[in-house]
Protein backbone atom coordinates (compact mmCIF):
# COMPACT_ATOMS: atom_id res chain seq x y z
CA UNK A 1 0.00 0.00 0.00
CA UNK A 2 1.37 3.42 -0.98
CA UNK A 3 1.02 5.72 2.06
CA UNK A 4 2.07 9.36 2.36
CA UNK A 5 2.72 10.55 5.95
CA UNK A 6 2.79 14.28 6.64
CA UNK A 7 4.42 15.66 9.79
CA UNK A 8 6.90 12.79 9.51
CA UNK A 9 9.32 14.09 12.16
CA UNK A 10 6.69 14.26 14.92
CA UNK A 11 6.16 11.84 17.81
CA UNK A 12 2.98 10.28 16.41
CA UNK A 13 4.37 10.05 12.90
CA UNK A 14 7.45 8.21 14.13
CA UNK A 15 5.21 5.57 15.71
CA UNK A 16 3.20 5.35 12.48
CA UNK A 17 6.36 4.96 10.41
CA UNK A 18 7.49 2.09 12.64
CA UNK A 19 4.07 0.40 12.53
CA UNK A 20 3.68 0.83 8.76
CA UNK A 21 7.24 -0.13 7.86
CA UNK A 22 6.01 -2.98 5.68
CA UNK A 23 4.05 -0.60 3.46
CA UNK A 24 5.34 1.63 0.65
CA UNK A 25 5.93 4.82 2.65
CA UNK A 26 6.53 8.39 1.48
CA UNK A 27 7.41 10.93 4.16
CA UNK A 28 6.98 14.69 4.26
CA UNK A 29 7.63 17.44 6.80
CA UNK A 30 8.79 21.03 7.03
CA UNK A 31 10.39 22.80 5.26
CA UNK A 32 9.87 20.75 2.08
CA UNK A 33 6.22 19.93 2.79
CA UNK A 34 4.44 22.99 4.16
CA UNK A 35 0.73 22.53 4.86
CA UNK A 36 0.17 26.24 4.28
CA UNK A 37 1.52 26.17 0.72
CA UNK A 38 -1.42 24.51 -0.98
CA UNK A 39 -0.23 24.52 -4.61
CA UNK A 40 3.20 23.11 -3.78
CA UNK A 41 1.72 20.50 -1.47
CA UNK A 42 -0.81 19.40 -4.08
CA UNK A 43 1.90 19.06 -6.72
CA UNK A 44 4.21 16.99 -4.50
CA UNK A 45 1.52 14.67 -3.15
CA UNK A 46 -0.11 14.22 -6.56
CA UNK A 47 3.25 13.20 -8.04
CA UNK A 48 3.39 10.27 -5.59
CA UNK A 49 -0.27 9.23 -6.12
CA UNK A 50 -0.65 7.62 -2.68
CA UNK A 51 -3.59 5.39 -1.84
CA UNK A 52 -3.64 6.80 1.70
CA UNK A 53 -2.60 10.20 3.07
CA UNK A 54 -1.99 10.36 6.82
CA UNK A 55 -1.90 13.86 8.27
CA UNK A 56 0.13 13.66 11.48
CA UNK A 57 1.16 17.32 11.25
CA UNK A 58 -0.39 19.77 13.71
CA UNK A 59 0.18 22.81 15.90
CA UNK A 60 -0.15 21.03 19.25
CA UNK A 61 1.02 23.58 21.85
CA UNK A 62 -2.33 24.60 23.32
CA UNK A 63 -0.91 27.47 25.39
CA UNK A 64 1.07 28.92 22.47
CA UNK A 65 -2.09 28.80 20.33
CA UNK A 66 -3.68 31.38 22.62
CA UNK A 67 -1.24 34.04 21.39
CA UNK A 68 -0.41 32.56 17.97
CA UNK A 69 -3.99 32.17 16.86
CA UNK A 70 -3.58 32.77 13.13
CA UNK A 71 -0.91 30.11 12.70
CA UNK A 72 -2.81 27.66 14.89
CA UNK A 73 -6.04 28.08 12.91
CA UNK A 74 -4.19 27.90 9.60
CA UNK A 75 -2.32 24.65 10.37
CA UNK A 76 -5.00 22.81 12.35
CA UNK A 77 -7.98 24.20 10.45
CA UNK A 78 -7.62 25.64 6.96
CA UNK A 79 -4.81 23.29 5.89
CA UNK A 80 -6.98 20.27 6.69
CA UNK A 81 -9.63 21.48 4.27
CA UNK A 82 -6.96 21.86 1.60
CA UNK A 83 -5.64 18.35 2.27
CA UNK A 84 -9.17 17.03 1.88
CA UNK A 85 -9.36 18.69 -1.55
CA UNK A 86 -6.04 17.13 -2.57
CA UNK A 87 -7.13 13.68 -1.35
CA UNK A 88 -10.42 13.98 -3.23
CA UNK A 89 -8.65 14.99 -6.45
CA UNK A 90 -6.33 11.97 -6.41
CA UNK A 91 -8.92 9.62 -4.83
CA UNK A 92 -6.80 8.85 -1.77
CA UNK A 93 -8.14 7.92 1.65
CA UNK A 94 -7.34 10.69 4.15
CA UNK A 95 -6.48 9.89 7.77
CA UNK A 96 -6.56 12.92 10.06
CA UNK A 97 -6.17 13.27 13.83
CA UNK A 98 -8.22 15.42 16.14
CA UNK A 99 -8.38 15.82 19.89
CA UNK A 100 -10.44 15.55 23.08
CA UNK A 101 -10.05 19.34 23.34
CA UNK A 102 -12.91 19.82 20.86
CA UNK A 103 -15.23 19.12 23.82
CA UNK A 104 -16.00 21.34 26.82
CA UNK A 105 -15.33 18.63 29.42
CA UNK A 106 -18.57 19.11 31.34
CA UNK A 107 -19.98 15.65 30.61
CA UNK A 108 -18.83 13.39 33.45
CA UNK A 109 -19.56 10.27 31.40
CA UNK A 110 -17.17 11.26 28.60
CA UNK A 111 -17.75 11.82 24.89
CA UNK A 112 -18.90 9.51 22.10
CA UNK A 113 -18.06 10.08 18.43
CA UNK A 114 -21.29 11.98 17.71
CA UNK A 115 -21.08 14.35 20.70
CA UNK A 116 -21.53 18.07 20.08
CA UNK A 117 -18.30 20.03 19.72
CA UNK A 118 -17.79 22.91 22.15
CA UNK A 119 -14.08 23.74 22.53
CA UNK A 120 -12.82 25.95 25.36
CA UNK A 121 -9.58 27.24 23.85
CA UNK A 122 -8.00 28.32 20.54
CA UNK A 123 -6.33 24.95 20.01
CA UNK A 124 -9.67 23.17 20.41
CA UNK A 125 -11.32 25.68 18.09
CA UNK A 126 -8.64 25.13 15.45
CA UNK A 127 -9.08 21.35 15.58
CA UNK A 128 -12.87 21.72 15.41
CA UNK A 129 -12.43 23.92 12.34
CA UNK A 130 -10.24 21.23 10.77
CA UNK A 131 -12.92 18.62 11.43
CA UNK A 132 -15.59 20.79 9.80
CA UNK A 133 -13.52 21.59 6.72
CA UNK A 134 -12.59 17.93 6.33
CA UNK A 135 -16.23 16.86 6.32
CA UNK A 136 -17.24 19.67 3.97
CA UNK A 137 -14.60 18.86 1.35
CA UNK A 138 -14.39 15.05 1.27
CA UNK A 139 -16.17 11.91 2.43
CA UNK A 140 -13.49 9.22 2.23
CA UNK A 141 -11.73 9.94 5.51
CA UNK A 142 -10.91 8.48 8.89
CA UNK A 143 -11.10 11.26 11.47
CA UNK A 144 -9.44 9.87 14.57
CA UNK A 145 -9.85 11.70 17.85
CA UNK A 146 -7.24 10.82 20.43
CA UNK A 147 -5.84 12.30 23.65
CA UNK A 148 -2.93 12.74 26.03
CA UNK A 149 -0.32 11.21 23.71
CA UNK A 150 3.09 10.02 24.84
CA UNK A 151 5.71 7.91 23.09
CA UNK A 152 9.24 7.75 21.76
CA UNK A 153 10.85 10.59 19.82
CA UNK A 154 8.87 13.52 21.17
CA UNK A 155 8.19 15.81 24.09
CA UNK A 156 5.40 14.45 26.29
CA UNK A 157 4.04 14.52 29.83
CA UNK A 158 5.41 11.12 30.88
CA UNK A 159 8.98 11.98 29.92
CA UNK A 160 8.62 15.42 31.52
CA UNK A 161 7.67 13.84 34.87
CA UNK A 162 10.69 11.55 34.70
CA UNK A 163 12.99 14.46 33.84
CA UNK A 164 11.60 16.58 36.69
CA UNK A 165 12.05 13.71 39.15
CA UNK A 166 15.80 14.08 38.72
CA UNK A 167 15.78 17.86 39.18
CA UNK A 168 13.12 18.43 41.85
CA UNK A 169 12.20 16.92 45.20
CA UNK A 170 8.49 17.66 44.66
CA UNK A 171 6.44 17.87 41.46
CA UNK A 172 3.03 19.56 41.45
CA UNK A 173 0.52 17.99 39.08
CA UNK A 174 -3.08 18.90 38.26
CA UNK A 175 -5.68 16.62 39.85
CA UNK A 176 -8.96 17.93 38.38
CA UNK A 177 -8.53 17.33 34.64
CA UNK A 178 -9.42 13.83 33.45
CA UNK A 179 -8.74 12.04 30.18
CA UNK A 180 -7.32 8.86 28.65
CA UNK A 181 -3.49 8.70 28.41
CA UNK A 182 -2.56 7.11 25.08
CA UNK A 183 0.64 5.43 23.88
CA UNK A 184 1.52 6.39 20.31
CA UNK A 185 2.53 2.78 19.57
CA UNK A 186 -1.00 1.59 20.37
CA UNK A 187 -2.59 4.41 18.40
CA UNK A 188 -0.42 3.65 15.37
CA UNK A 189 -1.43 -0.01 15.50
CA UNK A 190 -5.10 0.99 15.73
CA UNK A 191 -4.76 3.28 12.70
CA UNK A 192 -3.08 0.52 10.68
CA UNK A 193 -5.85 -1.92 11.58
CA UNK A 194 -8.52 0.61 10.62
CA UNK A 195 -6.98 0.98 7.16
CA UNK A 196 -6.41 -2.76 6.66
CA UNK A 197 -9.96 -3.66 7.70
CA UNK A 198 -11.37 -0.92 5.44
CA UNK A 199 -13.78 0.15 8.15
CA UNK A 200 -16.58 2.55 7.15
CA UNK A 201 -15.33 6.10 6.73
CA UNK A 202 -16.09 8.58 9.50
CA UNK A 203 -15.11 9.55 13.04
CA UNK A 204 -13.41 7.14 15.43
CA UNK A 205 -12.23 7.55 19.03
CA UNK A 206 -8.94 5.75 19.68
CA UNK A 207 -7.30 6.05 23.10
CA UNK A 208 -6.01 3.59 25.64
CA UNK A 209 -8.84 2.38 27.84
CA UNK A 210 -9.63 3.95 31.20
CA UNK A 211 -9.76 7.35 32.89
CA UNK A 212 -7.04 9.23 34.76
CA UNK A 213 -6.16 12.69 35.97
CA UNK A 214 -2.74 14.12 35.19
CA UNK A 215 -1.98 13.50 38.88
CA UNK A 216 -3.03 9.83 38.56
CA UNK A 217 -0.78 9.46 35.55
CA UNK A 218 2.20 11.05 37.32
CA UNK A 219 1.70 8.83 40.38
CA UNK A 220 1.66 5.75 38.14
CA UNK A 221 4.88 6.89 36.46
CA UNK A 222 6.49 7.29 39.90
CA UNK A 223 5.30 3.83 40.91
CA UNK A 224 6.68 2.19 37.77
CA UNK A 225 9.98 4.11 37.70
CA UNK A 226 10.40 4.03 41.49
CA UNK A 227 11.92 7.50 41.81
CA UNK A 228 12.09 9.40 45.10
CA UNK A 229 10.57 12.76 44.10
CA UNK A 230 7.16 13.43 45.66
CA UNK A 231 4.13 13.94 43.41
CA UNK A 232 1.91 16.67 44.90
CA UNK A 233 -1.73 17.10 43.95
CA UNK A 234 -2.82 20.57 42.79
CA UNK A 235 -5.91 22.16 41.27
CA UNK A 236 -6.11 23.81 37.86
CA UNK A 237 -6.39 27.16 39.63
CA UNK A 238 -3.11 26.55 41.44
CA UNK A 239 -1.29 25.70 38.21
CA UNK A 240 -2.41 28.44 35.85
CA UNK A 241 -2.05 27.89 32.09
CA UNK A 242 -2.83 30.20 29.18
CA UNK A 243 -5.32 27.81 27.60
CA UNK A 244 -8.35 26.59 29.57
CA UNK A 245 -8.47 22.78 29.65
CA UNK A 246 -11.62 20.61 29.69
CA UNK A 247 -12.25 19.05 33.11
CA UNK A 248 -13.31 15.64 31.79
CA UNK A 249 -12.50 14.83 28.18
CA UNK A 250 -12.52 11.02 28.20
CA UNK A 251 -13.22 9.73 24.67
CA UNK A 252 -15.66 6.82 24.43
CA UNK A 253 -15.32 4.41 21.50
CA UNK A 254 -18.69 3.05 20.35
CA UNK A 255 -17.57 1.78 16.94
CA UNK A 256 -14.54 -0.35 17.79
CA UNK A 257 -13.39 -2.44 20.78
CA UNK A 258 -11.40 -0.57 23.41
CA UNK A 259 -7.62 -0.61 23.26
CA UNK A 260 -5.67 -2.02 26.21
CA UNK A 261 -5.71 -0.13 29.50
CA UNK A 262 -3.62 3.01 29.87
CA UNK A 263 -1.85 1.41 32.85
CA UNK A 264 -0.70 -1.58 30.77
CA UNK A 265 0.38 0.63 27.88
CA UNK A 266 2.32 2.94 30.19
CA UNK A 267 4.19 0.00 31.76
CA UNK A 268 5.10 -1.19 28.26
CA UNK A 269 6.43 2.24 27.31
CA UNK A 270 8.44 2.70 30.50
CA UNK A 271 10.09 -0.69 30.03
CA UNK A 272 11.81 0.90 27.04
CA UNK A 273 13.31 3.71 29.12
Amino acid sequence: MKIFILGANGMLARALINELSGEDLFLGDLPDFNLLKFDELEEKISAVKPEVIINAAAYTNADACETDQNACLAVNGEAVGNLAKIAKKIKAVLVHFSTDYVFNGQNQEGYQEDATLDPLNVYGNSKALGERLLRENYDQFYLIRTAWLYGLNGKNFVDTIIDLSVKQETIKVVNDQFGSPTYTKDLAQAVHQLIIDKKPFGIYHRTNDGKASWYDLAVKVKELKNFSAEIQSASSQEISRSAVRPANSVLISTKLPALRSWQEALADYLNLQ
